[in-house]
């Protein structure tokens, strides 16, 4: 029987936190191995890295989500009883509530033609504006979008705090230090006490709904025992629809910033679009989505002992997969940490190696229903960016830290000047 390689050090949570995204990969590099044991706040925790690991890690049969995600990490981002917690059955029961929402031609259409509408409504807001902040912009857009397209009413004079609310949630999973914790956790419950009384007034039909819409499937979806959700369980559900709408900002914002890095690449887009080929929008975006920082690992148990590559994996031993490491890792990619969209002309989007959002299969494993969400609202975001304004890009503090878990350009990208596109033949 092989051995795990140990860590040397007691506790590795202060490693972690200095070195964020890539403390996996990198003890996975000095170890040369794809797994390794440590320990993070006292637990011992087995942490893998590669599409191999990933493959293991999403098989059903050998690990379990149930548990995995800490109390303090439910309580701000997750919420009690999410989706990304279940097994089984009851994990595959409420999948296909999302997917029934997420991921079929004519809600995405829907998600399009929404995210198209408030992008031109956004042009038309910046113009004039001495400097526009993408990234919190985005927030505010995609929440306006994301309640529009799931039938959640939303107040003009809400949205701004309900964007910032959502992103709190996010901002609070890989938070070390407890403000960003209680911002979370303040944020959800927000977000909690607005959600309950809309779910309860479309569960008792005093709201109308629009059918199809995400307020509508929750309000009247039944679980395993033929009963409604309850309303803390449909709050949860909806909130898990809305906050990741809104995470999509920050991929947002890395296309911005890769549009402005990389001009070549913004050339061929604008030269692709205006030629009606869609096809290098794709490649930049699964680009995007690979190369840029978004989850950093998952957790799950082991659900019964099993041996791989000769190591023994106990039951309930908490286990951590590399994300981002393995969207880096240079067996999968070549030149892993250079910017290349015409790396996905031949398809290479595996569900082992391009993981940003988790691996595996849609309706039966964890990997994300949303991500069919986030690509079309990306390339919506990507369409606007070239295509239907113009904007200048001062000096600003553009780096983003891979220490910060999740992260995004510290200037958050400052744009001037922003012109709706075909103002100056008007």
């Amino acid at each position: 029987m092989a051995t795990i390689p140990h860590d040397k050090s007691l506790d590795s949570t202060l490693a972690l936190m200095r070195q964020g995204y890539t403390f996996l990969h990198k003890r996975c590099q000095r170890y040369r191995s794809d797994l390794f044991q440590t320990r993070l706040g006292g637990l011992k925790v087995i942490c893998l890295h590669g599409d191999e690991a990933a493959q293991v890690f999403y098989d059903p049969e050998r690990f379990q989500r149930q548990g995995a995600v800490p109390k303090l990490i439910q309580k701000s981002f997750l919420g009690e009883r999410p989706i990304h917690s279940l097994d089984g059955a009851a994990h595959r029961h409420h999948k296909e509530m999302f997917l029934s929402l997420l991921m079929t031609p004519a809600n995405l259409d829907r998600l399009r033609e929404l995210s198209g509408e408030h992008w031109q409504v956004f042009i038309t807001r910046w113009e004039g504006k001495e400097k526009v902040a993408l990234f919190t912009e985005a927030q505010e857009l995609l929440c306006r979008v994301a309640c529009a397209w799931a039938g959640v009413p939303l107040k003009e004079s809400e949205a701004r705090q309900r964007a910032r609310d959502f992103w709190d949630m996010v901002d609070a999973f890989g938070a070390f230090t407890p403000p960003r914790h209680v911002r979370g956790m303040l944020a959800r419950r927000r977000a909690e006490w607005w959600l309950a009384g809309i779910i309860e007034e479309a569960q008792s039909g005093k709201m109308t709904v629009g059918e199809g819409t995400a307020v509508s499937v929750i309000a009247l979806h039944r679980g395993l025992d033929g009963q409604p959700l309850d309303t803390k369980g449909a709050v949860v559900a909806l909130i898990n629809v809305l906050r990741p709408i809104v995470a999509i900002s920050t991929y947002v914002t890395f296309a911005a910033l890769a549009l402005h890095e990389h001009p070549q690449c913004r050339h061929r887009l604008q030269q692709a679009l205006q030629a009606g080929e869609e096809d290098y929008l794709d490649w930049f975006v699964q680009e995007v989505r690979r190369f840029y920082p978004f989850a950093p690992f998952m957790a799950a148990h082991v659900k019964k002992a099993f041996d791989w590559r000769g190591c023994r994996f106990e039951k309930g031993q908490l286990v951590l997969l590399d994300i981002y490491g393995t969207n880096h890792d240079a067996r999968l990619w070549e030149r892993p940490d250079e910017f290349e969209p015409e790396r996905f002309r031949h398809g290479h989007a595996g569900k082992f190696d391009l993981i940003p959002q988790g691996g595996g299969d849609y309706l039966s494993g964890h990997r994300c229903p949303g991500e069919g969400v986030t690509i079309e609202a990306t390339k919506v975001a990507v369409r606007a960016l070239t295509q239907q304004m113009t904007y200048e890009v001062p000096d600003q503090e553009m780096t983003f830290s891979l220490a910060r878990m999740p992260t995004v350009p510290r200037s958050g990208f400052v744009m001037t000047q922003v012109t709706r596109a075909g103002r100056m033949n008007e």
